[in-house]
């Protein structure tokens, strides 16, 4: 879990880099600013209860800052989504950030298709307002990684604790 905040925090700090709206930048880093330092709290908190052994106390713990963890990557994607849809400059020939640039664009494209069929099959009440029953959500960032990387199928039992992780890696 602490390898896979580390790849969300890389993945933020690099959109950030190239974020043409300000605030949207700001948001973004102080997303991941916070996600770096829930992930160092789980690191730590995750060896002290492998040297302490099992406990109910280390065990709720342990799970709360996972917990944490999993707030604070939503909220970097939820970041992450907004400067996508403001807008981000042009990657440098860094294989890692034309890589999150590619996710990006993956992600908007998506979001650009899916509006524009909400927009042309709508169905309209009496009043003219779109109906909500039956509409499909919109793509989320969080969505698209989910479906590039089942968690249940790529996330080993015991991982290696140092393995290096890509930003977008399929173990995200």
């Amino acid at each position: 879990m602490v390898s896979h905040g580390q790849v969300v925090v890389k993945f933020g700090n690099i959109l950030a880099k190239h974020c043409l709206d300000q605030r949207c930048c700001t948001d973004l880093l102080r997303a991941t600013e916070h996600t770096q330092s829930v992930s160092s709290q789980l690191s730590i908190v995750a060896r002290v209860k492998a040297v302490t052994g099992e406990s109910k106390a280390s065990s709720e713990l342990l799970l709360s800052n996972v917990q944490n963890l999993i707030q604070a990557v939503h909220h970097v994607l939820r970041a992450a989504e907004a400067a996508c849809v403001k807008g981000l400059g042009q990657p440098s020939a860094d294989p890692e950030e034309e890589e999150v640039a590619a996710f990006c664009q993956q992600w908007r494209k998506n979001l650009t298709q899916h509006r524009a069929k909400e927009a042309l099959n709508s169905d309209r009440d009496e009043l003219g307002l779109r109906k909500t029953r039956g509409a499909k959500a919109e793509p989320t960032l969080m969505s698209l990684v989910q479906e590039q990387t089942p968690w249940s199928r790529n996330t080993p039992k015991h991982p290696n604790p140092r393995k290096e992780h890509t930003v977008m890696d399929r173990h995200m």
